[in-house]
């Protein structure tokens, strides 16, 4: 049996991300692996997207410059910069796991690394600092690597662990993905696609869960994009047992 900690989209919560990973166990007071984890006992997930903030505000606490501009070179550099600094230490910490702590690769990871789709928040802010083309800083080539090392799902005992849904389709991010409303939409409009892709329980984030974590138990998934509520996904998994729980750190 294992114990598998999922954890949402990260988008440069690295305060939030830390305090799951001491509150599950995964990471002991100096932010180091914990011997669970290390040992495999214990398994974190993470849904994908660790980059690009969600709003203006979190841009200029991370920069230090009110207001953001994302048209400004000298904010792009800083908030790439900003972020390069914690993904270091973040790819640090997933080294020592020993192979224990997956991240899959989310559609803004993808954008960061390949910089094929401009992205902005809902109220229009460009995430373009990691295109130099549009004056940012490109990822170093260690973490360009670490990014397309990524894989689109990962499953346990049975259990789909992927960015933004079951199907294959959800896990392209090309311009169907961009343009179909299933992506967002899935989950309450067609949840019965879990069960017809096969999966005996199904994990996802890339959609915000402003009320916390959602669990459906009928159609067996969770979206967990809450880690701004402080709350991770819980599971203790073999191929005859399947618990789980919402955690909040």
């Amino acid at each position: 049996m294992i114990k598998v900690v999922a954890v949402g989209d990260v988008h440069g919560m690295w305060a939030e991300l830390w305090r799951v990973l001491k509150a599950s166990a995964a990471a002991t007071p100096g932010y180091e692996p914990s011997g669970a984890l290390v040992s495999g006992r214990l398994r974190v997930v993470c849904i994908g997207d660790l980059v690009h903030y969600k709003d203006a505000r979190a841009y200029a606490n991370a920069v230090g410059v009110e207001p953001y501009d994302p048209t400004d070179p000298d904010h792009l550099r800083r908030a790439a910069r900003a972020q390069i600094r914690e993904l270091v230490r973040f790819k640090r910490f997933c080294d020592a796991a020993e192979g224990n702590v997956q991240v899959i690769l989310g559609n803004h990871d993808d954008a960061a690394l390949r910089h094929a789709y401009e992205l902005s928040t809902r109220g229009g802010l460009r995430h373009v600092e990691f295109d130099p083309e549009q004056g940012g800083v490109p990822l170093p080539d260690d973490l360009a690597e670490w990014f397309a090392s990524f894989p689109r799902e990962v499953v346990h005992h049975g259990v789909q662990f992927a960015h933004a849904g079951p199907t294959p389709g959800m896990q392209q991010f090309d311009d169907f993905f961009y343009h179909d409303p299933d992506t967002k939409r899935w989950w309450y409009e067609k949840p019965e696609l879990v069960r017809q892709a096969g999966h005996r329980f199904g994990v996802y984030g890339h959609t915000v869960m402003k009320d916390g974590v959602y669990v459906d138990a009928e159609h067996r998934f969770a979206m967990i994009d809450a880690l701004a509520q402080n709350q991770f996904f819980e599971m203790l998994l073999d191929d005859d047992r399947l618990d789980y729980g919402v955690v909040r750190s």
